[in-house]
């Protein structure tokens, strides 16, 4: 196995706990916006330590801070604190679910922002992830319909990301791009956060901020350096697998057969939307 698809693995998985720390943290009593917030502020202390370390420098063009303020607002505000809320009002399993939605809205925002042509390939994706949210929220899923609403935005947001970070790094290294849109996100989560927390929540906040953020995304970084960006996103389809394992390990959460059947078909438009692009 090339080294460049383990890190992927590894990359995808510790993503994957994102969610269980979001539920354990909600055992303490913090609201979504407390948790992303520390999180942000500890991945920062985290990321500053490594770019020095690598001689990496932070200065960066003044007109490029408009675009980290855009890319913090919806990247890490809007995405990270609506995925937790997600989970804290339905679960880890539903929202990882609904998190990969975020294809859907990717070929829908490229046909309407950048004209580009609907595909066989995309037009069954849809298909795919539209019965699959159907079938993930059908008979015995027990979810209400706002924790459906927030689910989706949280894959709408998800989208973005991908989008924003596509042109993020056509300037700068993906580090440093990381950095900024930490920062500004760690300044719209200022005003909504509460600096009192439990001292038992401490570690499971440290550990969001080491595993699933800095860890993550420098062994994502590492690895897209031996590997094809589609390729490794077809790797990182393991992500709501391992969140939902879990999810049942850790909280007896199920699913149930159509559950099932449907968290299938929104992670196999996933991958099918990464093999077009990796053909293309």
């Amino acid at each position: 196995m090339k080294r460049g698809y383990l890190l992927v693995f590894l990359a995808a998985s510790m993503w994957g706990t994102l969610g269980i720390f979001a539920k354990y943290l909600d055992g303490f009593g913090l609201s979504p916006f407390t948790m992303v917030f520390y999180r942000v502020l500890f991945a920062l202390i985290l990321l500053g330590m490594y770019l020095k370390l690598r001689g990496i420098e932070l200065s960066i063009e003044k007109e490029r801070l408009k675009f980290y303020a855009v890319y913090g607002f919806f990247s890490i505000f809007l995405f990270y604190t609506l995925y937790f809320y997600t989970v804290t009002i339905s679960s880890v399993s539903f929202a990882v679910l609904l998190l990969y939605t975020a294809p859907v809205y990717s070929i829908v925002l490229g046909r309407l922002v950048f004209g580009e042509p609907m595909s066989r390939e995309k037009l069954v994706a849809l298909v795919m992830v539209m019965v699959g949210v159907l079938l993930v929220n059908g008979p015995g899923a027990e979810v209400s319909t706002k924790a459906l609403i927030f689910g989706l935005l949280t894959g709408l947001t998800y989208a973005l990301y991908g989008v924003l970070a596509k042109l993020a790094v056509r300037k700068e290294e993906p580090e440093k791009a990381l950095f900024y849109t930490l920062l500004f996100g760690f300044l719209f989560l200022l005003p909504f956060a509460d600096f009192r927390v439990p001292t038992g929540a401490v570690p499971y906040l440290f550990a969001l901020a080491l595993f699933p953020t800095f860890l993550g995304y420098v062994l994502y970084n590492h690895a897209l350096k031996e590997v094809e960006v589609s390729r490794a996103s077809i790797i990182a389809t393991i992500e709501p697998v391992v969140a939902v394992l879990l999810a049942y390990i850790l909280f007896g959460e199920k699913l149930t057969p159509s559950q099932m059947l449907g968290g299938a078909l929104i992670i196999g438009a996933s991958v099918l939307v990464h093999i077009k692009e990796e053909k293309g």
